[in-house]
């Protein structure tokens, strides 16, 4: 009886494990990797830079004061870009399902720097619809060490209203801070909000199934 109640337990477990995979494609800005040390302009896998220039930055970058690790993988965005430093971000659309609660996840890395260039505060404004769209959150980072970046973790929700929402992650910094880390991007949905996806369903039949039919085999050899 362990054994069956140990394979359902497992089953439930990869259904529901599947139902929170993350909607976000290259959430920790990967692709297209950018030489260490160094970073590129405006050129994500996945998704659309808007307003101005961002960066993609290795984790192995560092200038005048300070170090800038990834909070994931090897890869991080910087919002303020290289440049403009203006109202520019980076968006995304996903499929979504109305009705059903979303979370969202993400990271927001802050360099302290008060007499440089970086500045002392990271600011974040996450928009849904698109650059001109419904402020959904404002993520501050205010963390006052100094030489690294340091990241801080953020988590809201929203309920979807139809069948594609497009997320917008944009620098809200003064345009004399030159740093605003975005990483680890992450979007599910709610399984306990909504129905079980297909697949997620199918899972928990087949456990159930195996469940009765060994059932049935100890009741026989008994």
């Amino acid at each position: 009886m362990n054994r069956m109640a140990t394979l359902l337990t497992l089953l439930m477990g990869f259904a529901a494990t599947h139902a929170d995979a993350n909607l976000i494609v290259n959430g920790s800005f990967e692709n297209p990797a950018v030489a260490a040390g160094s970073y590129m302009e405006n050129n994500i896998a996945g998704w659309t830079v808007v307003g101005g220039t961002v960066a993609v930055v290795s984790g192995t970058f560092s200038a005048e004061c300070c170090v800038f690790p990834a909070e994931d993988g090897n890869q991080w965005v910087d919002l303020t870009g290289v440049t403009s430093n203006a109202v520019e971000g980076v968006e995304q659309a996903v499929s979504t399902t109305p009705g059903t609660l979303y979370t969202l996840s993400f990271y927001v890395g802050n360099v302290y720097d008060p007499t440089g260039i970086f500045g002392t505060t990271s600011t974040v404004d996450v928009k849904l619809g698109g650059i001109n769209g419904t402020l959904l959150y404002v993520a501050t980072n205010n963390s006052t060490t100094t030489g690294t970046q340091v990241w801080t973790q953020f988590t809201t929700t929203f309920t979807a209203t139809a069948s594609s929402t497009t997320l917008d992650f944009l620098n809200a910094d003064p345009s004399n801070d030159n740093s605003n880390g975005l990483d680890n991007v992450v979007l599910t949905g709610n399984a306990s909000a909504s129905a079980p996806e297909p697949s997620a369903v199918g899972f928990l039949l087949i456990g159930l199934g195996l469940f009765v039919w060994m059932r049935k085999r100890v009741a026989t050899s008994c």
